[in-house]
């Protein structure tokens, strides 16, 4: 029995996996930890092994969970696999706003994304770091235009002070959210897709209202 199943009618669960994806020491798993458990670690190493947190969201009363990978140190050695994006619905792609090649790094991010998951996943670019303006490298003008031309949403953010972290993560989750409930949830090869994946099923709600960010017009 599947546990969508087991729960019974009105206890759906919103199980949607998002990936963090970026060059090597971007600050993603700081993101990570800050998102999940309000951390921050200034002595963070590269992760090593598979990584992810589970982080539960209230969008429109409905309890989400957001599994949350981070690319576990493998992008040093551009061995990212098909098996992390897999079931992915989701992606925030982050650069360092003090080191220009993490972000001349974002579109081959992107093109690898395009590779592994399906176009309408939700994707969010985040500029990290942003509490090192003085330093800065990539200007936000820089991230936005970026941002538009790929059609992206767009943030800066700092793991540091907190900036902004709770707002990314929540944009991309109610975006997933809105797409799954645009689509046609009666048919019988798309439930066994989100099944697959392990994304569960939005009942009866078609509507969707709309958030208070769009896609880089802020």
């Amino acid at each position: 029995m599947g546990r969508e199943q087991e729960e019974g009618e009105g206890g759906e669960e919103y199980l949607f996996k998002i990936v963090v994806i970026g060059d090597s020491a971007v600050g993603k798993s700081n993101l990570l930890s800050r998102f999940a458990r309000n951390e921050f670690d200034s002595n963070s190493k590269a992760t090593i092994g598979v990584e992810f947190q589970t982080q539960v969201v209230d969008i429109e009363g409905k309890e989400i969970k957001a599994q949350i990978w981070d690319t576990a140190g493998q992008e040093r050695f551009r061995a990212v696999t098909s098996a992390y994006y897999r079931g992915a619905v989701g992606a925030l792609i982050v650069y360092d706003i003090t080191r220009r090649t993490s972000f001349d790094s974002v579109k081959r991010w992107l093109d690898e994304l395009g590779t592994h998951c399906d176009t309408a996943i939700a994707r969010m670019l985040v500029g990290n770091k942003c509490d090192l303006d003085s330093i800065r490298e990539v200007s936000r003008d820089e991230g936005k235009s970026l941002a538009e031309e790929e059609s992206l949403f767009f943030m800066e953010t700092s793991a540091l002070d907190s900036t902004n972290v709770e707002a990314a993560f929540e944009v991309v989750i109610r975006e997933i959210y809105n797409n799954m409930s645009r689509k046609i949830l009666n048919s019988d090869s798309y439930k066994a897709e989100l099944t697959a994946n392990r994304v569960s099923l939005v009942n009866g709600d078609n509507s969707s209202k709309k958030y208070g960010f769009s896609c880089c017009n802020t």
